[in-house]
């Protein structure tokens, strides 16, 4: 399993970034760490900076590189390509907080559109929230964002950007694989980390600010899911982590995380609750994001259904079944399709 360094307090956080080359920056990260061996023409790889994992809190010199909305400190890892009078930033990190919104965050209310990185991977390009032209992929667990700062980049060179990416370290890749998400999640570890009220897909489910949650694996994650009546592995995935999650209202739900070797990159998400005790709303409300919906029946039981691309996903169903609601949602990648998400569905409501 892999470990890896964390400051003990927020005000060890330098007032920047520090500029560190990515082989040295991967022990300070809980995520895998990617580098292209290759750029695209006339370009240089610039070197990156690093933010360091530290426990919540905020002081005022140190803003520089976090975010504007949280006290929370996660690790982060950038660098830039420039040259010929262009230049674009990459972003790497775990996006840990809540389920990847259509496993591309960063385009947000963007209408978006996939190519195919190598047999596993996808990458999407749209706009950013910047209104800069983008793209986004999940390789392995990390989250691998660009964004273009200024001048023209073509598809074709960042589809490429992404072919020749490679990790940092293969060795400590390899421990990723055997890394559940509880042990590596900022949020799953530290209790004191204050939740963020994010969109997770097509349809709405929103939890509150307000709170608790505990994180498992094994034994006692199988003993959450299974009380709600779902199984230990999903689309060929096995179980990873679960957790309880209660907020200051006492809305409950489970949110389990099924994930597959060697990467763990592919993913399903399960968020369950008994009916009408957690923060679902079945039915529930299409969030402001382009996409495909549409209303389908499985196992003799109504799904709303939504997806941006049909052949790797994302997908994201709703539905009710016995004393149960939930929301199934997946990762994106080649061979993550309707079939396999639809088969996957039917095997969640036994």
């Amino acid at each position: 399993m892999w470990k890896h360094r964390a400051l003990a307090d927020a005000a060890e956080l330098p007032a920047r970034p520090s500029a560190v080359p990515p082989e040295q920056a991967q022990e300070w990260c809980n995520f895998v760490v990617w580098t292209p061996e290759r750029l695209p023409a006339g370009c240089e790889l610039l070197t990156g900076t690093l933010r360091k994992e530290a426990p919540p809190g905020r002081l005022e010199e140190h803003l520089s590189g976090h975010t504007p909305w949280s006290d929370n400190n996660p690790a982060a890892y950038r660098f830039e390509i420039a040259g010929d009078g262009r230049r674009l930033r990459v972003k790497e990190f775990l996006y840990d907080w809540a389920f990847p919104a259509l496993d591309h965050p960063c385009l947000w209310e963007s209408r978006t559109h996939a190519a195919p990185v190598d047999d596993r991977h996808v990458v999407w390009f749209g706009t950013d929230y910047l209104k800069n032209a983008a793209a986004s992929a999940r390789l392995d667990r990390t989250t691998v964002e660009l964004s273009v700062l200024s001048g023209t980049f073509a598809e074709e060179e960042i589809l490429d950007l992404y072919r020749a990416m490679r990790p940092a370290d293969p060795a400590v890749a390899a421990e990723f694989a055997a890394t559940p998400f509880a042990a590596l999640s900022y949020w799953a570890r530290r209790a004191d980390a204050a939740a963020v009220n994010v969109p997770v897909g097509l349809w709405t489910f929103r939890r509150r600010r307000s709170h608790e949650s505990r994180w498992s694996t094994g034994a006692e994650a199988e003993r959450l899911v299974t009380e709600l009546g779902l199984p230990p592995a999903l689309g060929g995935l096995d179980l990873d982590s679960a957790a309880r999650f209660v907020d200051d209202q006492g809305r409950e739900d489970v949110e389990a995380v099924y994930s597959g070797r060697p990467e763990r990159g592919r993913e399903l998400r399960v968020i369950a609750q008994k009916r009408g005790r957690g923060s679902l709303r079945v039915p529930s409300e299409p969030e402001d994001q382009p996409g495909e919906r549409d209303t389908v029946r499985v196992g003799g039981v109504d799904v709303q259904l939504g997806w941006i691309d049909e052949r790797y996903g994302p997908f994201q169903a709703v539905y009710a079944h016995g004393d149960v609601e939930a929301t199934l949602l997946s990762s994106t990648g080649v061979g993550l399709d309707r079939a396999w998400f639809l088969d996957a569905l039917a095997a969640a409501m036994p």
